[in-house]
């Protein structure tokens, strides 16, 4: 079951199966930067790491903020992302 993403000033956390995938984040210069992206090993594969994401780059596009990601899978989902791709800073 999917919970919605809770953000607690340092860290989107999204609740899955009992399990919680997170992204650590800061903010600086009017943006948000995306540090690190993860998900537990039984829920990788099964897409919760996007669903992340997908909810992240919503609450920037929502709250008028262009994302940096720092973390590799971040700057990857985002690339792919049609909906998403222009948040990019």
């Amino acid at each position: 079951m999917r919970g919605e993403m809770r953000d607690t000033g340092e860290r989107f956390e999204m609740d899955e199966q009992g399990l919680t995938s997170y992204a650590d984040y800061h903010r600086a210069d009017g943006r948000l930067f995306i540090d690190y992206v993860f998900s537990p090993v039984p829920l990788r594969g099964t897409g919760a790491s996007g669903r992340l994401m997908e909810a992240i780059a919503a609450e920037a596009r929502r709250a008028g903020v262009k994302v940096t990601p720092i973390c590799g899978y971040a700057a990857a989902w985002l690339k792919r992302s049609d909906e998403f791709r222009d948040l990019v800073a």
